[in-house]
C-alpha cells in the first residue's frame, strides 16, 4: 500500500510551503484538479516523468486525509 508520506512533502522554500512531491517543485493540488477535471493518470504521467503512478495513488490518499482531518461541517 502506498503511504503518502513516501512521497510528498511541505517545505517553506519550495513552492510557499505547498505539498509537493518529493525532489520535484510539482505541487500535489495541480495533480489532483487535473484528476477532478477527467485527465487520465496515464496522461498526467506523460506530462509529468518525474512522477510515477504511486505518486498519483498517493495524491489521492493525501487528500483523503486532508478531508479526514479537517472536516467542515455546514450549518
Amino acid at each position: 500500500m502506498t503511504a503518502w508520506r513516501d512521497h510528498i512533502t511541505s517545505d517553506p522554500k519550495i513552492m510557499l510551503g505547498k505539498p509537493c512531491f518529493k525532489g520535484t517543485r510539482i505541487p500535489v493540488d495541480l495533480v489532483l484538479e487535473k484528476l477532478a477535471h477527467g485527465e487520465a493518470a496515464k496522461d498526467i504521467l506523460a506530462g509529468y516523468p518525474r512522477l510515477t503512478e504511486e505518486s498519483i495513488r498517493a495524491a489521492l490518499l493525501f487528500a483523503v486525509d486532508s478531508v479526514r482531518n479537517d472536516i467542515t461541517y455546514a450549518d
